[in-house]
C-alpha cells in the first residue's frame, strides 16, 4: 500500500527538500572551509545546516512566487 501526499502539497514539499539540500552542501562547503575536514566537523556542520536550513525554508517560500514571476517576465513563451 502506498500512501502519498495530495498534489497540493507539492510546492511546500519541493521547496522543504530544495532548501534542505541546497542547505545542507553550501552549509557544508562554508564549514570545511573555515574549520577543515578534522576533529569536530561533522558536528559543526550539522548544526550549522539546521540553522540554515531554519531560514532556507521560509525563504523560499517567500521567494519562489517572485522569481516565478521574474523568469516569466523575462522569457518568452
Amino acid at each position: 500500500m502506498s500512501m502519498k501526499l495530495p498534489k497540493s502539497f507539492a510546492p511546500i514539499l519541493f521547496g522543504f527538500l530544495l532548501s534542505g539540500l541546497m542547505s545542507l552542501i553550501v552549509s557544508g562547503i562554508a564549514t570545511a572551509q573555515a574549520l577543515g575536514l578534522g576533529g569536530n566537523f561533522l558536528f559543526s556542520w550539522l548544526t550549522s545546516w539546521l540553522g540554515s536550513w531554519a531560514v532556507a525554508f521560509p525563504t523560499v517560500l517567500v521567494v519562489a512566487p517572485l522569481v516565478r514571476r521574474i523568469v516569466a517576465g523575462i522569457t518568452a513563451d
